[in-house]
C-alpha cells in the first residue's frame, strides 16, 4: 500500500484479486493513517453491529478496506474477502450457541436485536468461510456497509 497526504485529500493503492484499486478518502485527521480511519469510523456506536462482524470475520483491516471500496453490498463484501453467504429463512438463536465450536461449525453467534419490530435478526460467521444469515439481516447490514462506506469515503467520517 502507497499512502499519501494531499491536502485534504488521502489516496492510497491496493491491490486487490490481481486489479490495482485507488482508495480515495476524505479528510484524515492530523497524524492519522487511512487504517486508523477505518478503525476510528468503525468504533461508533452506530456501526457496532457492523463491528461485531468484521472483528469475527479474522480478515485484516487492508483486505476489508479494498474490499469496501470495491463492492455495493453485503454480500459483495464477503465474497471479495473470501466468504460465501448462506441465506436462510429463520434462524433459532438459542440453539445456534450449542454448535459453537469447531465441531459444531460456528465461530460466531451475533444476534442484532431490533427493538422496533421485537424480533432477532441472528448472523452466523462458521468455520468453513460462509455466514449463514437470513434475507431480514442481509438487507441490514447492506444499510450498515452503505452508511459505513459514505462515512469512510467522506468528510462526513472526521465527525464526532
Amino acid at each position: 500500500m502507497v499512502s499519501r497526504s494531499r491536502g485534504i485529500i488521502s489516496q492510497s493503492t491496493f491491490m486487490n484479486d490481481n486489479a490495482t484499486v485507488t482508495l480515495v478518502t476524505g479528510q484524515l485527521l492530523p497524524g492519522e493513517t487511512e487504517h486508523q480511519r477505518f478503525a476510528r469510523i468503525l468504533a461508533r456506536s452506530e456501526f457496532k453491529t457492523l463491528k461485531d462482524v468484521f472483528d469475527t470475520l479474522g480478515v485484516a483491516a487492508p483486505v476489508m478496506l479494498a474490499a469496501i471500496v470495491t463492492t455495493n453490498s453485503y454480500q459483495m463484501f464477503l465474497a471479495k474477502i473470501g466468504f460465501r453467504i448462506v441465506v436462510v429463512q429463520q434462524i433459532h438463536e438459542n440453539d445456534c450457541y450449542f454448535r459453537l465450536g469447531p465441531k459444531g461449525g460456528i465461530r460466531a453467534v451475533l444476534p442484532v436485536h431490533d427493538t422496533a419490530t421485537y424480533s432477532t435478526m441472528v448472523t452466523l460467521v462458521n468455520y468453513d468461510s460462509t455466514v449463514t444469515t437470513t434475507p431480514n439481516s442481509v438487507e441490514f447490514y447492506d444499510e450498515q456497509l452503505a452508511e459505513f462506506k459514505t462515512r469512510l469515503m467522506s468528510r462526513s467520517g472526521n465527525g464526532a
